[in-house]
């Protein structure tokens, strides 16, 4: 009976200890804390540069923002060269890290100042070390007079997006246009395992199509307004039906823009999580208030990362 206690404590605590190792950390926590809201980050595949979107309080103005790791640390945020003028958000590295993805408002030319809907843009360098281009708009067939938002491409250069189609009387679902022969096919919505009529948004696909990550809202399996959900790609049979992230990732707030860094198996993702002790045992004073304010669990947009190395496996 001795044995089988201490085998059952040692089980307990094996769990216990994957569970903390699942459970999200922040990412870039002091850098992060400087904006009201950050979102859908991207890193190079060396991990070595981190752009992210920083937003205002109200969420109506947005910048791309660029860090670089370097022997001592992350250097300290700008904005990168072609944002901080128009609505930039969710960025997305090439896997040679020499060309960004990214959504913009922004206008088709220079000689108009007007903005329209959104539209996928990018911008590329010879290097890690050249400065990015002028912004480029991806154009047909991708781009259309409806608004296009999370672009992510795979190792075969399919591009995998958001569109918003109020032609078909549903709400947002992820769409794939295929690359072939040098050029992109017509978008094609995934199928019924992946999208329904509410909204399917911010899908992380792995560079190999082996996997998808995004984002459901108020799903009825789900634990809070916007929940995480994988899905894997089955020989010749498709996506497979998307299952819910679980409560150690998901929150009961929205939880969001997903990307997975497949060389180290870490995930990282947006969250509006809240720690939920407001019963207080005294007064506060002034600097535990703010203090209770500035913590990083204060329900804005935040980072977070963890490892999902079994979830990802698990086909």
């Amino acid at each position: 009976m001795k044995y089988i206690i201490l085998i059952c404590f040692y089980l307990i605590s094996i769990v216990n200890v994957i569970a903390q190792e699942m459970k999200p950390q922040p990412f870039l926590e002091t850098v992060v804390t400087q904006f009201p809201n950050v979102r859908d980050s991207a890193l190079t595949a060396n991990e070595n540069e981190v752009v992210f979107s920083a937003q205002s309080i109200m969420g109506d103005v947005s910048a791309l923002i660029y860090i670089g790791k370097t022997k001592t640390g992350w250097t300290k945020p700008e904005v990168l060269s072609f944002s901080g003028q128009y609505f930039d958000i969710e960025p997305f590295f090439s896997g040679d890290g020499l060309t960004l993805y990214f959504v913009s408002n922004r206008p088709l030319n220079t000689t108009s100042s007007k903005t329209k809907d959104f539209d996928i843009w990018f911008v590329t360098r010879a290097n890690i070390h050249e400065k990015w281009s002028e912004p480029q708009n991806l154009g047909a067939p991708i781009n259309t007079e409806m608004n296009e938002f999370y672009p992510v491409v795979t190792d075969s250069k399919n591009l995998y997006f958001t569109l918003d189609n109020p032609s078909l009387n549903r709400k947002d679902d992820i769409y794939v246009s295929e690359f072939k022969n040098g050029v992109y096919t017509t978008p094609k919505p995934l199928g019924d395992s992946i999208n329904s009529d509410g909204y399917e948004f911010n899908a992380f696909v792995a560079p190999n199509e082996s996997f998808l990550i995004y984002t459901c809202y108020n799903r009825e399996d789900g634990h809070g307004s916007g929940d995480l959900y994988i899905s894997y790609k089955l020989a010749n049979k498709g996506w497979s039906e998307a299952k819910n992230m679980g409560k150690t990732i998901n929150s009961d707030k929205m939880d969001y823009c997903p990307f997975v860094d497949v060389n180290s198996e870490t995930f990282y993702f947006t969250s509006k999580r809240k720690a939920s002790d407001l019963n207080f045992n005294s007064k506060l004073t002034l600097e535990e208030l703010k203090k209770y304010f500035n913590r990083y669990e204060n329900g804005l947009s935040r980072l977070y990362k963890t490892s999902i190395s079994e979830i990802i496996k698990n086909e």
